[in-house]
């Protein structure tokens, strides 16, 4: 509850909580946003944002996932002058969410389906942003310009916000993003990646009869994740000042006990704050696969083949702390009676792409806990808190002079 004693603008919390339910029961995968796009067309609408101002993009064609629908854009002149304010939340779930059946219990939600997460990552987010314009139409609040961001894709590579065109969403100047935890954090920064997808080609031989003959494409790919483990460049990296993690988290290969595996894929990540230690670190991996195939050989002296790709996920970013959209952010927490923090997140955000793109973005909560398992919930108290500090920054809200 808003401890504040400020006459705020007021919040309708039995909607917004009907609202984020309503969201989160809706399935929308990443590339298969579809049902949550047009639910949230009928919303604007209905709460009186005209036609001419909802866009939906084609940035699924350019996307490498492809999918079935682009990012959801609305523009609005505003009714008083500012700068143009960007309020964005992304539309897709991992998907384990699909098949959330959202309850309330006191002041928590959470899915009724035990083998399903709940959705708040990132319904709870796009709820924030939808509830700040029907609540600004609906009281006939004054707002500045303003663009409603819904991309797409975000769980899966940051796609929507990676290549929408921006021109499109109105030349904002403070962005702000709702895809975090709790309501008085403020993420200035997060973490850079790649992706690395790794394919060794060994030589096939009957296991039984000539296995000499063979060179196993399994047995390489266990050598070069022993070499990374030993060598402190796999999981939490540390060396000297520079920190990263890595993962490898697909393996596929073989279909017969009997048969010399001669393929193997697997697909994994590094990540660092530091561009060009995470540049070091995709080398090291490449290393220590090119060094397993060199020292798998057959009775023949043959050897396996490697291809090894990288390709960057997402830039990293910090902001300054005077940053204009920062310090509107922590103001509007302040004014609902919370003592803001700053943080830097190691996972990826949208605020990554905009952010590199010349669009500087903060990051806000909306009460999610435990996302991307079936042990998420959301905290209702925090996530109406961060329906109040939308509402605030969406009409650029600011006390009476005498309150100051």
């Amino acid at each position: 509850m808003l401890k504040n004693s400020l006459a705020l603008p007021q919040l309708d919390e039995r909607a917004a909580t009907e609202r984020v339910i309503e969201l989160m029961a809706i399935p929308g995968k990443s590339c298969e946003e579809w049902q949550v796009v047009q639910h949230l067309i009928r919303e604007l609408k209905q709460a009186g944002v005209p036609a001419s101002a909802i866009h939906v993009d084609q940035v699924f064609q350019k996307s490498p996932a492809k999918g079935t629908v682009g990012n959801l854009i609305v523009t609005l002149p505003g009714t008083m002058r500012g700068p143009r304010r960007l309020l964005m939340a992304h539309l897709d779930t991992v998907p384990l969410a699909v098949g959330s059946e959202p309850f309330r219990r006191f002041r928590e939600i959470r899915s009724a389906n035990p083998q399903t997460a709940l959705g708040g990552d990132n319904r709870s987010g796009v709820a924030v942003v939808l509830t700040a314009i029907i609540e600004i139409l609906k009281q006939k609040l004054p707002y500045p310009p303003l663009t409603l961001f819904f991309p797409v894709q975000e769980e899966i590579g940051l796609n929507g916000a990676r290549y929408v065109n921006l021109s499109k969403l109105g030349n904002p100047k403070l962005c702000f993003n709702w895809d975090g935890g709790a309501a008085d954090s403020v993420c200035i920064g997060a973490t850079g990646a790649f992706d690395l997808e790794i394919e060794i080609e060994g030589i096939a031989s009957h296991a039984g009869v000539h296995p000499e003959d063979g060179v196993s494409a399994i047995v390489i790919a266990g050598m070069a994740i022993a070499d990374l483990q030993k060598n402190g460049y796999h999981g939490l990296i540390v060396k000297g000042k520079s920190r990263g993690t890595s993962n490898i988290g697909v393996i596929s290969g073989g279909d017969a006990t009997n048969v010399v595996t001669s393929l193997v894929k697997l697909r994994g990540e590094v990540r660092s704050h530091d561009r060009n230690f995470r540049k070091r670190l995709v080398a090291e991996f490449e290393m220590a696969f090119l060094r397993a195939v060199r020292a798998v050989k057959n009775k023949a002296g043959r050897q396996g083949k490697l291809h090894f790709k990288s390709t960057l996920k997402y830039e990293p970013f910090c902001l300054r702390e005077n940053e204009p959209c920062v310090q509107a952010a922590i103001e509007a927490i302040r004014l609902v009676g919370l003592d803001p923090t700053t943080k830097i997140s190691n996972g990826g955000l949208d605020a990554n792409w905009l952010s590199e793109r010349g669009l500087p973005t903060v990051t806000l909560g909306a009460g999610q806990k435990n996302v991307h398992t079936t042990e998420e919930s959301l905290d209702l108290d925090a996530f109406m808190t961060g329906c109040q500090v939308g509402l605030l920054l969406a009409s650029a809200w600011q006390p009476p002079a005498t309150s100051r």
